[in-house]
């Protein structure tokens, strides 16, 4: 097994910098997600880790062994792609032991491998059909089990559900972080997804245009995000931003964003003091917004008026779409809520989880 370590890597193409000072340290048997937007650079670092890409500055180390100038097949990675890549011609049991007989694996080494990764998969019944006679989450199977048969010390899988149905990206999901426990080595996924990132990882780097805006736990990232990016990225529906000011009355601190007014709770008045009569960014995140008549106990509520848009009802919830003068937000509310489109509605914002950026920076305030 092995740590990988990204130092002051870039990567240009030209004028375009797809990766821009990248310093990780991945610990072994660490599963990493990269995550964020399309083009952002996440799949060209793990390029450039697998060695299809040749990096432009820094360096690149699995364990302690620098990897610049080191050949793929020398870099003892296995890396799953989107597309599953299987050769069609071939049985599932070929697929998954063809990169054992290039390596002149013995024979029966490669059959224990096909099968004990099949068993593991479960997929064993599948081994002498052709990929034609696969489902779409059986192919991704294989391709996994491609993998793991190398018995690398490092994984790398890139986006390796998006061709999946959304029942089935579940369940593989479930499957991946399974196979992270029973293989006990180190995975770095890539993901636009960030549900993904969030139910799968042990950290999650963001990265947005080739920077790397915060590596943390998912709940770190969701409880105390760096900068509006982060922010407005981790957590799904996305968190609700306001262009406020943040002004003081009877000895209080006040969020007013002009059709709303909120009291800031007192003991965030020193941290937030610097920024008094200055424009300020306030973050909310939608389960944060109540339906006043089934607040959770014991939350510090402001309420504010509005106007419902659109209802979405979700079963265990209801997405609220609200307008507040020029603000537009959405809540996720108890179900329990009655109102329908076009109603008034009266909702109340937990100011105990909310957050400030500084709009110039956008930055986190704390």
């Amino acid at each position: 097994m092995a740590s990988v370590t990204f130092e002051h890597v870039f990567k240009r193409f030209g004028d375009v910098i797809a990766v821009n000072d990248l310093d990780i340290k991945i610990e072994d048997k660490e599963f990493l997600v990269l995550v964020g937007p399309s083009g952002c650079g996440k799949t060209t670092a793990l390029r450039c880790l697998a060695g299809l890409e040749e990096i432009s500055d820094g360096k690149i180390m699995i364990g302690d062994r620098v990897v610049n100038d080191v050949a793929p097949k020398d870099r003892d990675i296995a890396m799953v792609f989107q597309s599953y890549a299987l050769y069609p011609h071939m049985s599932v049991y070929d697929n998954m032991a063809f990169g054992l007989k290039l390596r002149k694996v013995p024979k029966d080494e490669i059959k224990r491998r096909v099968t004990q990764a099949a068993d593991m998969l479960g997929i064993g019944h599948l081994l002498d059909r052709k990929p034609r006679q696969l489902s779409g989450g059986q192919r991704q199977r294989v391709a996994v089990g491609r993998a793991i048969v190398r018995e690398p010390k490092v994984f790398l899988f890139d986006e390796p559900l998006s061709n999946l149905d959304a029942k089935l990206r579940v369940e593989t999901r479930a499957n991946i972080s399974k196979l992270h426990l029973q293989l006990a080595t180190t995975f770095i996924y890539v993901t636009h997804d960030q549900v993904e990132a969030m139910t799968m990882a042990t950290r999650i780097a963001v990265i947005n245009k080739g920077l790397l805006q915060q590596i943390d736990t998912p709940q770190t990232l969701y409880d105390k995000p760096n900068n509006l990016f982060v922010a407005g990225f981790i957590g799904s529906p996305a968190m609700n931003f306001f262009k406020t000011k943040l002004v003081k009355g009877d000895g209080k601190l006040f969020v007013d964003g002009g059709s709303f007014k909120v009291e800031v709770p007192t003991d965030r008045n020193n941290v937030y003091m610097p920024y008094l009569d200055k424009p300020v960014i306030l973050g909310v995140r939608p389960e944060n917004i109540h339906d006043p008549n089934f607040c959770p106990p014991g939350i510090f509520a402001q309420n504010i008026d509005g106007k419902v848009d659109v209802t979405e009802l979700m079963g265990n919830e209801i997405q609220l779409y609200v307008t507040a003068g020029e603000h537009s937000f959405v809540a996720r509310v108890d179900p329990r809520t009655k109102v329908r489109m076009g109603e008034s509605i009266q909702v109340a914002f937990n100011m105990g989880n909310m957050h400030l950026f500084d709009p110039e920076t956008e930055q986190a305030i704390r």
